[in-house]
């Protein structure tokens, strides 16, 4: 029989781990579009999302609140407008922090600025990626640019849905803008040559121009195509192969393995598991990749070379650029990169350390050094607020971070188990 200081142990057991898992259990991967689903009153707005995949970036962050337009303010918004300048208008409205109608009218000092997804792109100027979202006279709130003399002609409206302190979703009366928000390079627009030099990447645009590659990937822009350009620096590295050792029907399927044949912006990469299909994907070689995501950093596996996503030099649905700091390099051309040698047994025999290597020399097919990127730069803070906005606002950014860290399930079920055996074997 298990005496009663047994069974206040396993009971204490049972506390703990009530306590460990209890704040994780409300936690779960939110889908905007599958909430939107249910409203048909927001199905453009709903569609928009999937068009210029800004739902993928939502749905990669831990805490957002999305500020949804009906039907009517968003067929305004969209109308006449290419994807690349609608999906900064999206990107807007996606606030970077939890705001329920509790919070919204309950502001400290009636005001407060928060960051949006358009300021993680990094290609607005200052805190124009920021909202004021400020109290208005008569119980209503107001969302505004942090531009100077932006006015509050976006409106708190209603609660759609919400999954508390991971999402929110908001109804709001009309769209947030600001001088310049829809300036963005089109795909129609743009020479895809003078992008990539413009871009630090000239040596990948004369090697597509003289290779013949250009036109494919051209071709290819009206489908969808997802290019992936290695900057000037990634040519001079030391362990970059020498192209001269390749063949013409080599180098051609290397620049198209730079490539995917679809639409994939960085954070649609994010969610990506298993291997890719590149543009050199074929019956003679699978020329595929993998992708390595930590928080907001996406790397691309080749197997031989690993390389970070760098910035984006175009979004604008179907066609995406973006740069890379390596080359990529596809084991069918380079081979796998070299497996670490095994760690010697502390009891095995010492012996004679081998002598010292020769240099190495640039790689060639079939030999490659593995080369690692360098770190994502950081982010650029704020730097102002609106002209307009209280005094509070003005004075500091209710700024949060929606990359959140992995949800410790398996951590506590591992807690749980060593807790739950530790209190079986104390009882007789």
């Amino acid at each position: 029989m298990a005496t009663q200081k047994d069974a206040a142990m396993f009971s204490s057991v049972l506390l703990v781990l009530v306590l460990l898992c209890g704040p994780w259990a409300g936690c779960r991967a939110h889908n905007i579009t599958a909430i939107l689903e249910r409203y048909p009153e927001y199905s453009l707005y709903n569609s928009y999302l999937t068009r210029t995949k800004v739902c993928d970036e939502i749905n990669a962050h831990e805490t957002v609140t999305c500020l949804v337009l009906d039907d009517g303010a968003m067929s305004t918004l969209a109308a006449k407008r290419p994807l690349a300048a609608i999906k900064n208008a999206l990107r807007l409205l996606a606030l970077l922090d939890y705001f329920d109608p509790p919070k919204l009218h309950a502001l400290p000092s009636g005001s407060t600025l928060t960051s949006t997804l358009l300021q993680t792109t990094g290609n607005e100027a200052g805190n124009l990626g920021f909202v004021n979202i400020t109290n208005l006279r008569g119980g209503r709130v107001g969302f505004a640019s942090t531009a100077p003399g932006s006015k509050f002609d976006s409106t708190y409206t209603k609660s759609i849905d919400k999954i508390p302190y991971n999402l929110s979703v908001l109804a709001v009366s009309a769209p947030i803008v600001f001088p310049g928000l829809f300036d963005t390079p089109t795909a129609a627009s743009s020479n895809l040559t003078a992008l990539l030099e413009k871009a630090g990447c000239k040596t990948f645009a004369r090697l597509l121009t003289t290779s013949g590659v250009l036109k494919v990937f051209q071709d290819a822009m009206d489908k969808g195509l997802t290019l992936f350009a290695p900057n000037d620096e990634a040519f001079k590295a030391t362990d970059a192969p020498d192209l001269n050792s390749l063949s013409s029907a080599e180098l051609v399927t290397l620049l198209q393995y730079h490539a995917l044949p679809s639409y994939t912006p960085k954070a649609s990469l994010k969610s990506v598991s298993g291997r890719l299909p590149t543009m050199a994907s074929s019956a003679a070689g699978k020329y595929d990749l993998s992708v390595v995501s930590r928080g907001d950093d996406v790397s691309l596996d080749t197997g031989v070379d690993t390389s970070r996503v760098a910035s984006t030099v175009l979004d604008d649905t179907p066609v995406c650029i973006l740069t890379v700091d390596n080359l990529l390099l596809p084991t069918e051309l380079f081979g796998a990169a070299p497996s670490p040698a095994p760690t010697p047994s502390p009891s095995a025999s010492p012996v004679e350390a081998p002598a010292p290597a020769p240099e190495a020399k640039a790689p060639s097919p079939k030999s490659h050094k593995k080369h690692h990127s360098p770190p994502a730069p950081p982010m650029a803070s704020p730097e102002s607020a609106p002209s307009d906005a209280p005094a509070a606002a003005a004075d500091k950014a209710d700024v949060k971070s929606a990359v959140g860290a992995a949800t410790p399930i398996g951590t506590l079920a591992t807690v749980a188990v060593v807790f739950a055996t530790l209190a079986m074997a104390s009882l007789p």
